[in-house]
């Protein structure tokens, strides 16, 4: 299928090591690696990291021609901290080339025919006036195409009219458990258990479906009536990073596929896991390494 993601691309920052990251371009990069068509739409600096990330893209052959180059500002970084259990806390450094995506009305074109099958968004890159604005067009030039949001909630880089706006907008819905409090302030939903959540929350937003990962735990999935919980797969894990985006792919993957909802939840969690398992965002995988989990 043809997948649109649109967002931050940016440098992860670790003690050890730069990755290329940022949600939208992780799930690009996954959904690549899956077998499907992907426009990723960004931009970058005219910088050393810029050029970087294009190289990168370029030799997985994942398209780099919907990524403008902005040479006012930076291509985007994150400082990653670590702590004892692999999970990642993020200090992000804005503004950045990203904040600022444009395409010309024929490249525009072009990302919309044919027509994708879906668009994938998060929050972050949306705090940008420029970029929410871009954004907004492209879901209003392609009234028929299914839209994916990741939550993907960064300190200091949502508001709750932000958040309400994109859930309204969206087909699919996908948070991790840390961010469920704060969607059930900002959607003022009730219920205590998680299917009470996912249900009020399916309501609300008049979604399709919502996902809950819950990390080692596997994840928790309602697609139209249908609730159930997956568990998770044990891996040693080398860092996070990515591990949610890798999940999202997989995800839209088995929807589009027609999978049973127990299939889509397994598949999407072996595929987090394994990409958990090893550094960065963007590790290299294969289907069959993650069915071997």
């Amino acid at each position: 299928m043809k997948i649109v993601s649109v967002g931050e691309v940016l440098w992860d920052i670790l003690p050890s090591a730069e990755h290329p990251g940022g949600a939208p371009f992780n799930f690009a990069w996954h959904a690549h690696n899956l077998g499907h068509e992907v426009c990723f739409v960004s931009a970058i600096g005219n910088d050393q990291r810029g050029r970087k990330i294009i190289e990168q893209m370029a030799e997985s052959r994942l398209s780099t021609r919907f990524i403008r180059r902005v040479p006012s500002q930076p291509t985007g970084t994150v400082t990653v901290a670590l702590d004892s259990q692999g999970l990642p806390h993020y200090t992000i450094h804005r503004p950045a080339a990203y904040d600022f995506p444009s395409l010309s009305p024929a490249e525009f074109d072009a990302l919309l025919n044919p027509t994708p099958a879906w668009i994938y968004f998060g929050t972050l890159q949306q705090m940008s006036v420029p970029a929410h604005a871009f954004v907004m067009q492209l879901l209003a030039a392609a009234p028929t195409t299914r839209y994916f949001y990741d939550v993907n909630l960064r300190v200091g880089s949502f508001t709750p009219e932000l958040v309400r706006t994109l859930a309204q907008r969206a087909h699919i819905l996908k948070l991790n458990e840390q961010e469920v409090s704060a969607l059930r302030e900002i959607g003022g939903l009730q219920g205590d258990s998680r299917e009470q959540f996912c249900r009020n929350c399916l309501s609300a937003f008049q979604l399709d479906g919502i996902c809950i990962t819950l990390g080692p735990k596997g994840c928790a999935l309602l697609l139209g009536n249908e609730y159930l919980e997956a568990p998770g797969f044990p891996i040693s894990v080398a860092d996070t990073i990515g591990a949610g985006d890798a999940f999202s792919a997989a995800l839209l993957h088995g929807i589009n596929a027609g999978w049973t909802e127990a299939q889509i939840a397994a598949f999407a969690n072996r595929v987090g896991a394994l990409v958990a398992s090893r550094s960065g965002g963007t590790p290299r995988w294969t289907v069959a390494e993650a069915m071997a989990l």
